[in-house]
């Protein structure tokens, strides 16, 4: 059965299940990424420079895990499908109330609360979509869950490119409240995980207690996800900066190439989910990783626009490439019983830790003379030998079935 094949097999609720949880991190991202289209512009009005506004990316990756464990111990409690509903109701209101900051310290509250709206949503998303759908579908859908985020910064491109000269940068933010309306369509159409629904008839072990059993696990996964978290945002928060400031580019040539990187971003996230389908998912992420490296110069050394856009779409092809493997990969690793949590909280914790990426590549721009090309290709080539190293000589456990009886099991999964 190929891909395709398999997604044309799944339910209508399981199809609705999968659409729910891509736009709830589509429009989850949106939200992020209209902050980095507009950090000049916010700077402007605060009478501040980029590095200070650049803080706000911080906060928001920061408090990320604290939104993950919270929204992830209730989806584990009380359910996947309303915990998501909640979530995404709080992170399109922070956003709306995010355009009416009368100044910076204002501003990097909201984006911080934002924060923690933000690091529930994946991993309650990406579980109740795991728990739902078949087996042999889980690559693809990974691939498709992953690419809402790409999705997310494709469609905050193209508002961008289209509304900003009009609405200006308070204009963008009231748009992000657009993802509340999504609850209606979860409310309608969604249904509960039927694994979570098997494991309520059962003693739930607390969390902790299951952590602690994996802490070789767990602790991988937040390098893992550590390093991944670096390679994203390292290529993409501060590329839009680069591209206005360094290139001197206006917001049409940004938008424009922004839309160009994220279509390669999402046919990457989708074509690399499926083949980890047949060619395993730790295999997979080193292919993905390492051929970001050959494309890096292309991506910040590229004459003129049209080779910077090809550059770009390279770069996130391979980027998101591997990125599109990890919902499955961190859900297949997951114990059975805190698949709400596990996953989301490792991912978001290595957003943690690598949240102060855009001020360090700020930073590091500003100390070399604005040179953000530098700084973008510094950080993206070291990343991606990270990425595949951590990923290749790690956990698999492609193909595991949730809640039988190997799913808790995370001493016998390392494979060099």
């Amino acid at each position: 059965m190929t891909a395709l094949d398999s997604l044309r097999s799944l339910s209508p609720q399981q199809r609705n299940t999968v659409i729910a949880a891509y736009l709830g991190w589509t429009l989850d991202a949106f939200d992020f990424f209209i902050l980095v289209f507009v950090l000049k512009h916010i700077a402007e009005e605060f009478h501040t420079d980029v590095p200070a506004v650049a803080v706000a990316i911080f906060l928001t990756l920061a408090m990320r895990p604290l939104g993950a464990l919270i929204f992830g111990l209730a989806a584990d409690r009380f359910g996947r499908r309303t915990i998501l509903m909640v979530d995404v109701l709080l992170y399109s209101v922070f956003e709306f109330l995010t355009g009416f900051s009368t100044g910076l310290t204002m501003f990097l509250v909201l984006r911080a609360l934002f924060g923690v709206a933000m690091g529930g949503e994946w991993g309650v998303g990406a579980s109740l979509v795991m728990e739902t759908i078949p087996e042999d579908s889980r690559g693809l859908v990974s691939g498709i869950l992953q690419a809402g985020y790409p999705s997310g910064y494709l469609i905050a491109s193209i508002v961008f490119f289209l509304l900003f000269p009009i609405i200006g940068w308070r204009g963008m933010f009231f748009v992000g409240a657009v993802p509340a309306l999504l609850v209606l369509y979860i409310r309608r159409n969604v249904e509960e995980s039927p694994a979570f629904l098997q494991r309520q008839a059962k003693p739930q072990r607390p969390f902790l207690t299951v952590l602690r059993e994996n802490i070789p696990l767990f602790l991988w996964a937040v390098l893992l996800m550590t390093a991944f978290n670096f390679f994203s945002h390292g290529t993409q928060d501060l590329y839009p900066t680069f591209l206005e400031t360094q290139r001197q580019y206006d917001s049409y040539t940004v938008g424009a190439i922004a839309i160009v990187y994220n279509i390669g971003a999402i046919v990457g996230g989708l074509t690399f989910g499926a083949l980890s389908q047949r060619w395993g998912r730790r295999r997979t992420i080193v292919i993905a990783a390492l051929l970001a490296i050959p494309v890096a110069p292309l991506w910040v050394w590229g004459h003129g626009p049209v080779m910077l856009a090809i550059g770009a779409f390279l770069m996130q092809l391979f980027v998101q490439g591997a990125w599109g493997i990890v919902p499955v990969h961190l859900n297949e690793l997951s114990p059975d019983e805190v698949r709400g949590t596990f996953p989301g909280f490792a991912y978001q914790l290595g957003n943690l830790l690598a949240s102060g990426n855009a001020s360090i590549q700020a930073g590091l721009a500003k100390q070399w003379g604005g040179d953000y090309a530098l700084a973008l290709l510094i950080v993206a080539c070291i990343v991606a030998v990270v990425v595949a190293l951590f990923a290749g000589f790690g956990f698999e456990k492609k193909g595991v079935r949730f809640g039988g009886k190997d799913a808790g099991q995370a001493d016998s999964v390392m494979q060099t």
